[in-house]
């Protein structure tokens, strides 16, 4: 049984650096081979603040970008969210994205790669953590956490992890894999 892995890069913000925390660790995803990886950008999706006439857990949709995040929502089995901090939270593309729809995140396992300054994102880890067990899915213990991310950026862009980094991210992925096999029996 082939599980499909989504890592969604969350920040939509012009210049921001969480393309290149996600491709590094869509690289990571890719070499540990348990999972069918998909890199997907909230920005190109282009949610607007939330404006769908109904509550989401009908499923019963009018707007076309809705349509589309829900069908992309539903087609993984487990999640990487690659989060920014935000004034100490989540960055409002995010929450919007969750919001959106229901039932297509239920019983699912869901991981954070926060980065941000000195605290590399754990308090926006841990609001989204609280949001995440709202939609019914299992927030993963084990992360990667990205502290001063834009010192770790090259002047090509590419992000240059630690060892810690690489590490934790393969005990994520590890983790990520044994609840996704045991959540999908839950599922209809």
């Amino acid at each position: 049984m082939t599980l499909n892995l989504h890592i969604i890069i969350c920040s939509t913000r012009p210049g921001r650096v969480g393309l290149h925390v996600a491709k590094w660790f869509h690289g990571v995803a890719m070499q540990h081979n348990k999972f069918q990886v998909s890199l997907i950008d909230l920005a190109e999706f282009n949610l607007p603040v939330y404006d769908e006439p109904e509550h989401p857990i009908h499923q019963r949709y009018q707007h076309e970008h809705t349509k589309k995040w829900a069908a992309s929502v539903n087609a993984a089995d487990a999640y990487v969210f690659v989060t920014p901090e935000y004034n100490f939270g989540p960055p409002p593309s995010l929450l919007n994205a969750l919001n959106y729809v229901y039932k297509e995140w239920n019983y699912k396992p869901a991981g954070i790669v926060s980065y941000g300054g000195i605290s590399g994102g754990l308090r926006s880890a841990l609001i989204e953590k609280l949001t995440f067990t709202t939609l019914k899915m299992m927030p993963m213990v084990e992360a990667v956490s990205v502290q001063n991310v834009s010192t770790l950026i090259d002047e090509n862009k590419n992000f240059a992890p630690s060892d810690h980094h690489i590490n934790s991210g393969t005990s994520l992925l590890n983790e990520l894999h044994k609840w996704a096999q045991a959540l999908k029996t839950m599922r209809p």
